[in-house]
């Protein structure tokens, strides 16, 4: 996201949305096409900003569901927008169930895919932009010293120690920390 909208949930949506469609307005007959639904997690202003965006890259016929959560926030509670209108389905109706299962299995896709990214931003390191550091002496460090600051706080003698860190790669960490 660019800077300007990271703390707006409108804006970052806005932005999404314009990404993702103006794409695929593009590649038209590409990999990305254009849904037959949109479903948002949300409720009347996630559903406005959504259709905002979708009318003025003229996706005007492209129908749009926003689901909220009750008041308590609790299952089977959930309102239903389309269009200019509120839908409240019944506790036991099917497509309320199914529609709860859609976003669940939505939520469980976004958390697991920002974690394993999380994940990826994390294993980087400032190690990774010292010449002749790879895979191995990024974990052989790592590994001896616990986290990429505490290889950045040791001594010369401290990054010679280290098993598989010659005295010329040792000197490479420290001035990179250290100048």
């Amino acid at each position: 996201m660019y800077e300007k909208v990271k703390n707006d949930d409108y804006g970052m949506m806005k932005e999404v949305l314009f990404r993702r469609f103006s794409k695929a307005i593009k590649e038209k007959s590409g990999s990305l096409s254009l849904p037959d639904l949109i479903m948002i997690d949300g409720g009347k202003g996630q559903y406005s900003v959504s259709r905002e965006v979708l009318n003025e890259l003229g996706l005007h016929d492209l129908p749009i569901l926003a689901v909220a959560k009750g008041k308590k926030r609790n299952a089977g509670e959930e309102k239903i927008y389309h269009e200019s209108k509120e839908y409240i389905l019944e506790k036991n109706d099917p497509l309320l169930f199914f529609i709860q299962r859609l976003r669940d299995e939505a939520h469980r896709f976004a958390i697991s895919t920002h974690r394993a990214k999380r994940k990826k931003n994390l294993s980087k390191s400032l190690l990774d932009q010292i010449q002749g550091i790879g895979k191995q002496r990024k974990r052989a460090l790592l590994n001896h010293f616990g986290s990429a600051r505490a290889v950045e706080s040791a001594s010369y003698d401290d990054l010679k120690s280290v098993e598989g860190i010659e005295d010329n790669i040792a000197k490479k960490i420290y001035d990179y920390f250290h100048e």
